[in-house]
């Protein structure tokens, strides 16, 4: 289970996103993103960001066949 945040967070690194884009639309700082980010590849044993969404996809995450990828409602707390 995820936050709404993490959420976000996530999907937006799946999407390509980088930091700054995400602290931007987020309203975050890029700490508070790096913050974020990191706590999920903790979560997921993910050593970075491609690693991560792989690992959040095999899982069943994502969405099937949605671009950009969206985390399932079930998914999030």
């Amino acid at each position: 289970m995820l936050s709404v945040l993490d959420a976000q967070v996530l999907e937006g690194v799946a999407g390509g996103e980088s930091t700054v884009q995400l602290a931007s639309r987020l309203y975050l700082s890029r700490q508070g993103i790096e913050y974020r980010v990191g706590q999920m590849l903790r979560r997921f044993d993910a050593p970075n960001r491609p690693a991560l969404v792989a690992r959040a996809h095999a899982l069943g995450m994502f969405a099937v066949g949605q671009w950009p990828p969206r985390v399932l409602p079930e998914r999030v707390k």
